[in-house]
């Protein structure tokens, strides 16, 4: 590094020597154009001398006195450079006096460096060859990898031959069992078809009367609304009564009303979420009807051509004995599914049975007691709650499709369509006012549920201006009932002292919605507490005075006149 510094110092005071003895030959130059000029002048002086022109004598004189100042000062400069070269010159040799001294350390250093290269080259040739050592040793493993893989091969294809041979004996018992026991469904087949019949049109009778109950409702719809309109002029008198009776107690009549009208909307919200429950209901009754009766086509025509195969068994057993040798497993084992699949069919049946009809409700769970269909036993789940079952995962489907592709259903209820946002904020919009550069501001933000029922918020972002200043801390509640709460942080720490404006955008089951977002820096609002002066009447020569004051509201001092 001494030397490096040396050397360095070295190349500068040659590039300043260089530099100075540019400039001598510089102010040389200028010295002998100087000197030439004043010796020009001096043979044009003598000449105007002897012409006898004073006006041009005194012209050149004053130009020769100018010349020979500038060549004083020339001369002067020209001192200066010269002794500021020889000192750099004498620096210049000091240093390579001392450069001279480190000129052993210079060759040592040399050497060393060669040994380094030399190390280099040996510890390279050194990792070469291990790097082909570990080349080989893995061409070893891989070869022995590669033996070991071809052994397994051969014990999987001898064990494969092996299964296949037992594979081919219990196709043989399994064939024989499954001649026995085809017969035996046959006939159980032909019993239960009168039943399944039966049961059938019990469920279609239910399925009518529930239509009827539905278009009897429509019509009591109508009747309900005429009486609704009888509701409200009775509730407008009981209304004007309250107040009356409020007033005359002398209590708050604003807050008195306020509260009973909030208690009268929350009864018939209630009755409304109770009514459409109930609508529902009926809904995936009906589903669960059709999808049984579906299921019940299904198996009788599953059951008539069973019973055509086994008639034309039957009449050839010459072609019987050839369809049953020959079946491959595949088709063994679709056969076992079937009377598996037939058998399952049979035990519920046997099950619904034991029901009573649907003139008492067949499925309790809708209409009593709390049911969970997570938690049913495997021995006690039958077609109809696999179809309940089926619904409500279909329904949950389809809200989970509304919120990915953005169309949200309408929140209709008997009371009324809910429109508008579907949350509120408190406070409607966040502002930072009069902010200071470098501080860090924080802000609760309360979210209230306005909407007809169960409703979700989730945080989708800010806007892009605002995401380098702001940060949103955000728990995602999970559901929330109408008229509940959840909060949410917003962080402000501000860069630049300027004004944003922006938006805070959440998404909910019902619609996305925003809450708007403005930060405004410190500034100046002056406002007189006048707007008018108004001096009145007066005599002439009196003197009148009116004070008028001035305010700063804002947060920022400003300056008047």
């Amino acid at each position: 590094r001494n030397i490096k510094l040396l050397d360095d110092l070295v190349k500068e005071k040659e590039l300043v020597v260089q530099k100075n003895r540019q400039k001598l030959g510089a102010c040389q130059l200028r010295i002998k154009m100087l000197a030439k000029q004043l010796d020009r002048v001096d043979m044009e002086i003598r000449r105007e001398e002897e012409a006898g022109n004073v006006a041009a004598l005194s012209h050149l004189r004053a130009a020769s006195s100018r010349l020979c100042s500038e060549l004083q000062r020339e001369k002067e400069l020209e001192l200066i450079i010269d002794l500021k070269l020889n000192q750099n010159k004498l620096e210049m040799w000091e240093i390579e006096t001392e450069q001279g001294k480190y000129e052993v350390l210079r060759d040592e250093l040399q050497k060393e460096e060669e040994q380094l290269q030399r190390h280099c080259q040996e510890q390279r040739e050194r990792r070469i060859c291990e790097e082909r050592r570990t080349a080989l040793q893995a061409e070893g493993r891989r070869r022995c990898r590669d033996r070991k893989e071809e052994k397994a091969q051969k014990e999987y294809e001898e064990r494969k031959k092996k299964i296949l041979e037992d594979a081919k004996r219990n196709h043989e018992k399994a064939a024989y069992f499954l001649k026995q026991s085809t017969a035996r469904i046959h006939d159980k087949i032909a019993k239960e078809e009168e039943k399944t019949q039966e049961h059938m049109e019990r469920r279609i009778q239910a399925v009518l009367s529930l239509k009827t109950s539905i278009t009897s409702n429509r019509e009591k719809l109508q009747t309900l609304q005429v009486l609704n309109k009888a509701k409200a002029l009775e509730a407008k008198k009981e209304e004007m009564k309250m107040r009356e009776a409020i007033l005359a107690e002398g209590g708050n009549v604003v807050k008195e009303i306020f509260l009973h009208k909030r208690q009268l909307k929350h009864e018939k919200e209630e009755q409304a979420f109770r009514e459409l429950q109930k609508s529902r209901k009926i809904e995936i009754v009906s589903r669960i009807l059709k999808e049984k009766a579906s299921v019940d086509k299904q198996k009788e025509s599953q059951s008539r051509t069973r019973a055509t195969k086994a008639r034309a068994e039957v009449e050839d057993p010459s072609l019987q004995r050839e369809e049953a040798w020959p079946c491959s497993e595949e088709t063994c084992t679709r056969a076992a599914g079937a009377i598996a699949q037939d058998e399952l069919w049979e035990r519920g049946d046997d099950e619904e049975e034991k029901e009573k009809t649907l003139l008492e409700p067949e499925f309790p769970g809708l209409w009593g007691k709390e049911y969970d269909l997570h938690k049913i036993p495997k021995e006690e789940v039958d077609p109809t709650q696999l179809a309940i079952r089926a619904v409500k995962k279909e329904m949950s489907e389809k809200k989970m499709e509304e919120l990915q592709t953005g169309s949200f259903a309408k929140q209709i209820v008997p009371g009324g369509e809910h429109k508008g946002c579907a949350f509120h904020s408190k406070p409607s919009c966040i502002r930072f006012k009069d902010f200071d550069v470098g501080q860090t501001y924080k802000k609760k933000i309360m979210l209230t549920n306005a909407s007809y029922s169960v409703n979700y918020c989730r945080l989708v972002g800010i806007s892009e201006c605002l995401k380098d200043f702001i940060s949103v801390h955000f728990d995602p509640p999970g559901k929330m009932s109408s008229g509940m709460s959840c909060e949410f942080v917003v962080t402000f720490k501000p860069m630049i002292n300027e004004s944003l404006e922006g938006e805070v955008m959440f998404v909910a089951q019902t619609g996305s919605f925003s809450v708007p977002l403005k930060c405004t820096v410190k500034s100046c609002v002056l406002a007189l507490d006048k707007e008018l002066i108004d001096f009145g009447s007066h005599v002439v020569g009196e003197t009148i005075s009116r004070t008028i004051s001035l305010t700063n509201s804002g947060a920022l001092g400003t300056g008047f006149k």
